[in-house]
């Protein structure tokens, strides 16, 4: 029994563990009821914004389900998998360092231990866009529901020069 304690500590550790370049906690933008529940809290949308940790000029928000009642009051409910998520260019687009495609921005728990949402961002070379992606995923079944948006790298104010996506890729 112990050995069995030890190993499902153990996993929820690796599970959990962001890379170090994924963004930190998104900003709570605002939250609105779906369902009311009489004694305990309504299930509910919420919209969070983070910035890209490793291109500055780039933010996307995204909203997502969050469970209320009891099992979502106590931290324990398995939240649904549909995210819609959108990026933009909000100032001067600078990489920070390359990157791999379908890299980590975001990465956050989405039950109490197999089900997590990830936001992973690539580029289209060919069309010099930031392509993002939110899907979520669970050890032993995936969910096929995901959203993609698109940032095109374009100048900003008066910059005349833009950075290639491609000599950011690894």
């Amino acid at each position: 029994m112990r050995f069995i304690l030890v190993c499902l500590a153990a996993a929820f550790v690796v599970l959990n563990v962001s890379p170090s370049r994924a963004a930190d906690e998104p900003d709570l933008i605002f939250k609105r009821s779906t369902v009311f529940k009489w004694l305990t809290p309504n299930d509910k949308l919420a919209t969070y914004g983070l910035d890209d940790p490793e291109v500055d000029g780039v933010a996307c928000h995204f909203t997502v389900p969050e469970r209320g009642g009891v099992k979502g009051w106590i931290g324990v409910a398995e939240e649904v998998s549909d995210i819609s998520l959108a990026c933009r260019q909000i100032g001067p687009i600078k990489f920070k360092a390359k990157f791999e495609q379908g890299e980590d921005v975001f990465r956050k728990r989405r039950s109490l231990f197999f089900k997590k949402m990830q936001i992973v961002r690539g580029c289209d070379v060919k069309r010099n866009v930031l392509v993002y992606m939110v899907y979520s995923d669970r050890i032993i079944e995936g969910s096929p529901k995901n959203s993609t948006s698109t940032v095109p790298v374009q100048p900003w104010g008066g910059e005349t020069a833009v950075q290639k996506c491609a000599d950011w890729v690894q």
